[in-house]
């Protein structure tokens, strides 16, 4: 891994989700491992800056319809509380939380995986990014996506264990061990040591 063709990924570490003004904030959606982790993040990501590597934030996006947003029906059914507005791009919902603020391109998608009908492949190419972190929300959705898709594209990934979280504890254990043939794991403070940072 070198840190200048590096590139840290978070997913889904938005407003809607994580603030108590929030979309899942104000359904009561919410579980502490995923409150904890942009704080447990943010160190991670700024040793990466200082070396040399970049912060991408890919944000789940309802994109705005005549009749609501449009959401596909899966999700509907599992959070019918989602409305007009909630994840809408330039809404206080759907922005990047302020631990993590700014990140250095911002992707929008509408899917689980990161690189679903986004630009981020676009980004990384004309980045020389090599390898990315991934860490974000939650481990068997977005971050499980986007780490078998970078798989696919050859794409070296390392998957911070405690970087990421789902909403059932047992969920997310699973999906550690589903991925182990797929991406490198590590935890944030065996990145940060990597990277040079204080553990």
């Amino acid at each position: 891994m070198e840190p200048g063709k590096t590139a840290l990924l978070t997913i889904d570490l938005q407003n809607d989700f994580l603030h108590p003004d929030g979309a899942y904030g104000r359904a009561r959606q919410r579980a502490a491992a995923i409150a904890a982790l942009p704080g447990r993040m943010r160190p991670l990501r700024d040793a990466l800056r200082a070396a040399g590597g970049r912060h991408i934030s890919a944000q789940f996006t309802l994109v705005p319809g005549p009749d609501g947003p449009l959401i596909a029906p899966h999700l509907k059914a599992l959070r019918p509380f989602l409305g007009t507005g909630d994840f809408e791009p330039g809404g206080f919902g759907h922005d990047l939380v302020e631990d993590l603020k700014p990140a250095d391109f911002t992707i929008e998608k509408v899917a689980y995986s990161a690189f679903y009908q986004t630009r981020l492949e676009f980004i990384l190419r004309k980045t020389g990014i090599e390898t990315l972190i991934v860490g974000g929300i939650v481990t068997n959705g977005g971050v499980a996506s986007t780490l078998r898709d970078a798989h696919l594209r050859d794409i070296h990934t390392i998957m911070l264990t405690d970087g990421c979280a789902a909403f059932r504890e047992e969920v997310h254990a699973a999906t550690l061990v589903s991925l182990a043939t797929v991406t490198e794991q590590m935890t944030c403070a065996e990145m940060l040591a990597r990277l040079g940072g204080a553990p």
